[in-house]
């Protein structure tokens, strides 16, 4: 039995409304097919409805993850920002790098977002992208910025992607979804390994967010997921490690309860000061909460 983590800041949410089709549009289409239970993911998801289902565990803060389709993104970001007061959150929102048709309009739509006081970084909001790292003169443009670049790319992806963000050392670089792995075939687990050690040997700047894998493993079970965060905590470091939820869409294999307790139960065996860091202060430095 162990003792739960003091506190906890969620560094992966999406708050959105399935109502909103024009932002959301893929959430109209729930899976007939398949394992697990996706009504949880494609349905209305706020932060009344967060807490009440987070509220067996001390949730301090929140990070919001763009969602909203293309161009949408900036007005999610926006619209979040400007109701965050009066609703208690989120703490910092991860705003949409939607497709550009020049640098000079990627980094507009970078300065629109930094009108919103919690908004600390982008990711980039085009499925598929043969390429997952944005141009370098937009990079420069976050680095310039203090923003978060969070990096969108599958296991064979991700050496190139280290190789690209090589020249941007001061440039905050989340790595999503603990490398976002789509199975765990053996040749699916070494290109992740050798891409993840390639990202960690970049610096201090690199963080990975240990989330997202309930997915493509459609469990929420420790001894599912151990074997991936266990050896993205051995490549990071615990200074470089945050936990995150990214509920709802991992909603769909289970409850926020039994993703956190599988949390619990993998670091059970590191000290506290450690343990908070995965759980909290290591998102509190990267989003500047």
């Amino acid at each position: 039995m162990t003792t739960r983590p003091a506190r906890i800041v969620d560094a992966h949410i999406h708050l959105w409304d399935p109502a909103r089709t024009e932002w959301y549009p893929y959430l109209g289409h729930v899976p007939e097919h398949g394992t697990g239970d996706p009504w949880r993911m494609h349905r209305r998801f706020d932060l009344e409805t967060y807490r009440a289902e987070s509220a067996d565990w001390n949730v301090e803060k929140v990070v919001n993850v763009a969602a909203a389709t293309g161009r949408n993104s900036i007005e999610e970001t926006l619209e979040l920002d400007r109701e965050a007061s009066a609703r208690g959150g989120p703490d910092a929102i991860v705003g949409g790098l939607p497709k550009a048709d020049s640098v000079r309009e990627a980094v507009e739509f970078l300065d629109l977002q930094m009108a919103a006081p919690r908004f600390r970084g982008v990711r980039p909001m085009v499925g598929g992208l043969s390429d997952p790292v944005p141009a370098d003169e937009v990079l420069r443009a976050l680095q310039e910025r203090n923003l978060v670049f969070e990096l969108m790319a599958h296991p064979d992806q991700l050496a190139a992607a280290a190789a690209r963000l090589a020249a941007f050392g001061e440039l905050s670089v989340v790595v999503e979804h603990t490398g976002w792995p789509r199975s765990a075939s053996d040749e699916e687990r070494a290109l992740w390994l050798e891409g993840m050690r390639a990202l960690a040997g970049l610096g201090e700047h690199v963080a990975c967010k240990l989330s997202g894998l309930a997915m493509p493993f459609e469990s929420m079970a420790a001894d599912a997921l151990a074997p991936w965060l266990e050896t993205a905590i051995e490549t990071f470091g615990v200074d470089r490690c945050l936990f995150a939820s990214n509920f709802p869409v991992d909603a769909t294999y289970g409850t926020f309860d039994e993703l956190y307790t599988t949390f619990d139960t993998v670091t059970a065996g590191l000290d506290e000061a450690s343990r908070d860091k995965l759980f909290a202060g290591t998102a509190e430095r990267v989003y500047r909460l």
